[in-house]
């Protein structure tokens, strides 16, 4: 099991936050930038999702990925108040994690 505290659950959203996509990753930064930059083909690429929205960080990567799967089972209401949780006004955030 990898151990780091660089482990990461999050979303990315269109410019109108209409759409989400949630991943993890290992370089929140880097992924973020390439879906910022449509460097990432797929879905995120297909309906724009550029913008950081959420993100949860994990010290081992298959906790992370654990995650991912749950939140990946849950209707869209659901996804919406984990958001919301921590970030009520849905701001985007990439310039928040650009050394992370």
């Amino acid at each position: 099991m990898q151990y780091c505290q660089n482990h990461f659950v999050y979303f990315v959203t269109n410019k109108n936050r209409t759409v989400l996509y949630v991943g993890v990753t290992s370089l929140l930064g880097e992924r973020i930038y390439k879906h910022f930059h449509g460097l990432i083909p797929g879905f995120s690429a297909k309906y724009n999702c550029r913008y950081l929205i959420y993100f949860e960080q994990y010290d081992y990567i298959t906790n992370a990925i654990k995650r991912e799967k749950q939140i990946k089972g849950w209707r869209r209401e659901k996804k919406l108040a984990l958001i919301a949780s921590t970030n009520p006004n849905f701001k985007f955030l990439n310039a928040d994690v650009q050394e992370l």
